[in-house]
């Protein structure tokens, strides 16, 4: 399972690049925003210092909602680094411009997936991820794993290559229930990783290993 951290704040992304298990970054205009990045020159900017961050695909959103304003703004975020990959909206234009993509071996992620369907016009469109958002369905209750495991049961049926990309993750035991079923990668805050470190025994176990140490050789530190 591949793991992508989602925000656009430098410090948070090379705290979890310095892990060495961070395999790639997702951004979007509302995490951009967050960060107070605003201005196209600017944003542009800011996806450059990402990917000279990290090694690995980081997702770059366009903003119009027409295909060919799609392809234009995929083609120039496409144009300012190899890792870029060009995040397109679940709709009617994105798949069209999705498929113009891939027909020209350029990355994309389709975003804000909320049902199967939706995730089977992605791989047929030749995306590189589809993106679930399972974190805004369970906030509706609607079980938003489920949703994972039935687009993995349609993409093994039919071979798609198009990876699974659980979004909206907000805790550890999204990403643990992700991995249990099958989502190729999952991307969420710095928190929902260094989250995966905590164990109270582990806590307990270490205190007692280090209490039993120095009881053990406190003689020895007065010679």
């Amino acid at each position: 399972m591949k793991f992508f951290i989602d925000t656009a704040n430098l410090k948070d992304i090379a705290e979890a690049q310095e892990l060495g298990i961070l395999d790639g970054v997702t951004t979007n205009p509302s995490l951009m925003a967050k960060e107070g990045i605003t201005g196209k020159n600017n944003i542009l900017k800011h996806y450059v210092d990402i990917c000279n961050l990290v090694d690995g695909d980081v997702s770059a959103e366009v903003n119009a909602l027409d295909f060919e304003g799609m392809i234009k703004e995929g083609e120039e975020l496409a144009d300012l680094h190899e890792q870029i990959v060009v995040k397109l909206p679940m709709t009617k234009e994105g798949i069209k411009a999705c498929k113009y993509f891939s027909d020209r071996e350029i990355k994309t992620n389709v975003t804000l997936i909320f049902s199967a369907g939706q995730a089977l016009l992605a791989a047929k469109a030749g995306a590189t991820y589809c993106s679930p958002f399972l974190g805004r369905l369970d906030d509706i209750s609607t079980d938003g794993l489920n949703l994972i495991d039935e687009i993995r049961q349609i993409y093994d049926n039919y071979g798609f290559e198009t990876q699974i990309l659980a979004a909206s993750v907000r805790h550890t035991m999204h990403v643990v229930n992700c991995a249990k079923i099958g989502a190729d990668v999952m991307t969420g805050p710095l928190s929902s990783i260094t989250g995966l470190l905590k164990h109270p025994l582990t806590d307990i176990g270490i205190a007692q290993f280090v209490a039993d140490y120095e009881k053990g050789n406190k003689y020895y530190s007065y010679t």
